[in-house]
């Protein structure tokens, strides 16, 4: 199937979601004299260079060109590196990440699995000559010296190359020092692996052990030709990878840092500043339970700052376990039925504030992001702000409704801003609060503005968006298309423009479309989050309800609706289809997990719990089990089921899985497989298709 090359699907995927050229990844120098961050050349330039800015007058000069470093060379990344990628959902090229010294002078990043420096003073970038393919440099707070991983060994070098070595080496092929573990990276938003002191003497080390974790077989069915990847995945109810945690001098001392890893296995964040001893927050296998402990690097010993507990589960949160400068504990709670944030033992907000990250602690405040809690004035749909914090109050930061975050240090923020009237993101760069400077962005303007109201439905007040044709005048009901995802981290109800635009193109081929953030999802409370705990089916509950409801106030023709989704909304649209044909009439199910006990642990047991001790939890939550299948034989209701052959997150198998137990049920359903397509569908021609291949068997479906 081909297209001319600027339909909105061929520029969606060329542009990867209208986001090259968008400037990301800021980092403000302590004193405010520089933000540095990345940027692509264009909206259809994949690569990135590292810029630095002047927030005073706003010029802006590039770092490090990848191109002009690697001689025109295409890149080579290691296994190591697109895994790396995969986890943090990375589809760029050139610089996709750095880290800084503490005064942000220096900068180290690796491209093409070589090590590069950069003098964010002077503009210039060096190559260090060391053992590769590098993964994750970071220089110490001092700027002398270069940590990184390479085979798996924790090196070090001086930051003119000189004295490279290995601190910590592996001690078998399934050992790595310095990485995080799959699900540290997937699911706990840990993707590092070490930690300098901050007297750039010393680092903590993590040393992750696969051994105990069951193998798994990633293949690329076209070519067969090819070996297959034998991949260590944690599936749920089985082994986890054994982490441990050393401290380690630059002259090679290690201690191991002892805690209860038999009770609390998970190393879930780590926080090393001047205002204290290393923090650590280490979780219990069932999450219900963890611990906040200080280190002594000299012995290796820990001391419990704080506990807590939850009869359900406990979230973790960007940003914290902290200390403020001045030594007190920083961290987001859930407390009197609202989320959050507390400084020693005081909670500073109340329920009128949805915390959702600590995005800077100052001496005078805590700077987060959060939504609007269950007890706000007004409930501000989709919308989430920067505030300031502190014992006198909030201060809200952000003041367009739209979606906010920020980086900040000493007096400079950059606010990072999307709204619904404008196209993509704004970086704006306050000094002591008033606007100085906007970083330039050179994103593609998408063409189109997205028709969308943003609503509430039925009697729990589901956050709604609700996208009609740009070209609807009213005449008659249009079939319904649910376009959800509906689970855990995942908000799709969000107050910015491009967060709609498949969506809205979607719509413009004759459809209502819906999108609903029902329980689970985030945004509101933390009873709302947790309601589909042991039972994933409420988000398809909240689903329904909400199209009922909004069916009547818009033009919705409820003998004809369909669902689509990816990951957890594909699973969704897979259980609408077969849970509840009364109201779904067809569905597509994108990556769908299909079986919750081949994803892996630390997401799965936070939500359904150990498999061996609640098998029926799992059975009534998956699609291929007895119950998956046990909603009415008749009517049965078409299914395209969508799946990349090279996942390594929700593998392939769900996919077969779920088409042999439809095949034996005689419930009619078609399968697209997509070659060598990861959880990602970066691929510019597939990506488009998918889209054109889903409008026509909707159309097919439904009989449009």
């Amino acid at each position: 199937m081909t297209t001319t090359s600027d339909s909105f699907p061929r520029r969606h995927a060329r542009t990867q979601r209208f986001t090259l050229g968008a400037p990301r990844a800021f980092t403000v120098a302590p004193d405010g004299s520089r933000v540095v961050f990345l940027r692509s050349s264009s909206g259809t330039d994949r690569a990135s260079s590292l810029w630095v800015l002047d927030p005073v007058d706003g010029g802006e000069r590039v770092a490090a060109d990848p191109r002009a470093l690697l001689g025109g060379a295409t890149e080579d990344l290691s296994p190591e590196e697109r895994a790396r990628r995969e986890r943090s959902r990375e589809g760029g090229a050139g610089i996709v990440g750095y880290a800084t010294d503490a005064a942000v002078e220096l900068a180290s990043f690796a491209l093409s699995g070589r090590l590069f420096t950069a003098e964010l003073r002077a503009g210039t970038a060096t190559e260090l000559r060391v053992p590769g393919p590098v993964i994750d440099p970071r220089p110490s707070p001092d700027g002398r010296f270069v940590a990184y991983v390479a085979q798996g060994a924790l090196r070090v070098v001086g930051a003119a190359g000189e004295d490279d070595r290995a601190l910590a080496a592996p001690e078998s092929e399934h050992i790595t020092y310095g990485l995080a573990e799959f699900i540290a990276a997937e699911e706990m938003g840990r993707s590092r692996g070490f930690w300098w002191s901050p007297e750039s003497d010393r680092l903590l080390v993590a040393r992750a052990d696969d051994t105990p974790v069951r193998r798994w077989w990633i293949s690329d069915p076209a070519h067969p030709e090819r070996d297959p990847q034998h991949v260590p995945y944690p599936a749920a109810g089985t082994a986890n990878a054994e982490v441990r945690l050393y401290a380690i001098g630059l002259d090679g001392t290690r201690t191991e840092v002892t805690w209860d890893r038999s009770r609390y296995p998970y190393l879930a964040h780590v926080h090393w500043s001047a205002a204290g001893a290393p923090l650590l927050l280490v979780q219990a296998r069932d999450q219900r339970s963890q611990l906040f402990l200080a280190v002594d690097t000299a012995s290796g010993t820990t001391r419990m700052v704080h506990a807590d507990e939850d009869p359900v589960w406990l979230d973790l949160f960007p940003g914290v376990p902290c200390w403020s400068p001045s030594g007190r504990l920083v961290r987001i709670v859930d407390e009197g039925g609202a989320r959050v944030l507390a400084v020693g033992e005081r909670p500073l907000t109340g329920p009128q504030l949805h915390v959702r990250a600590a995005l800077d602690v100052s001496d005078d405040d805590v700077l987060v992001s959060a939504s609007a809690g269950e007890r706000a004035a007004a409930p501000e749909t989709g919308e989430v702000h920067v505030y300031r914090v502190n014992e006198l109050g909030v201060e809200r930061v952000s003041q367009e409704p739209g979606v906010h975050s920020a980086v900040r240090a000493g007096n400079v923020t950059v606010l990072v801003s999307a709204t619904p009237g404008r196209a993509g993101s704004s970086a704006q760069v306050l000094r002591d609060g008033k606007p100085t400077a906007t970083i330039a962005s050179y994103a593609e303007d998408p063409g189109m503005s997205p028709r969308v109201t943003l609503t509430e439905g039925g009697a729990r007040r589901i956050p709604c968006a609700v996208l009609l044709p740009r070209n609807h005048q009213g005449d008659g009901r249009l079939p319904v298309l649910l376009d959800p995802y509906g689970g855990p981290h995942g908000p799709r109800v969000l107050a910015a423009h491009n967060a709609h635009l498949t969506s809205q193109w979607f719509a413009d081929q004759g459809f209502a479309v819906v999108v609903a953030d029902g329980r689970g999802t985030p945004g509101r409370s933390p009873a709302w989050e947790k309601a589909i705990h042991d039972d994933f089916t409420v988000s398809l509950d909240d689903q329904v309800e909400a199209v009922r409801d909004l069916a009547q106030r818009y033009p919705l023709d409820l003998d004809r609706v369909a669902i689509r989704g990816w990951s957890y909304g594909g699973w969704l649209a897979g259980l609408g289809v077969l849970r509840r044909p009364d109201v779904f009439h067809a569905g597509i199910a994108g990556a769908p997990v299909t079986d919750w006990r081949l994803y892996d642990t630390h997401y799965t047991e936070r939500y359904l719990g150990d498999p061996a001790a609640s098998p029926e939890t799992y059975a009534h939550s998956s699609l291929v089990t007895d119950d998956g299948l046990s909603a009415p034989a008749e009517p049965h209701r078409p299914l395209m089921i969508v799946h990349g052959t090279a996942d390594d997150n929700v593998v392939f198998a769900h996919a077969l899985r779920l088409s042999s137990a439809l095949l034996a049920a005689g419930r009619p359903h078609e399968v697209l497989p997509l070659s060598g397509v990861t959880h990602m569908t970066p691929q510019e021609q597939v990506a488009e298709n998918l889209l054109l291949l889903q409008v026509d068997f909707l159309k097919r479906s439904l009989g449009l």
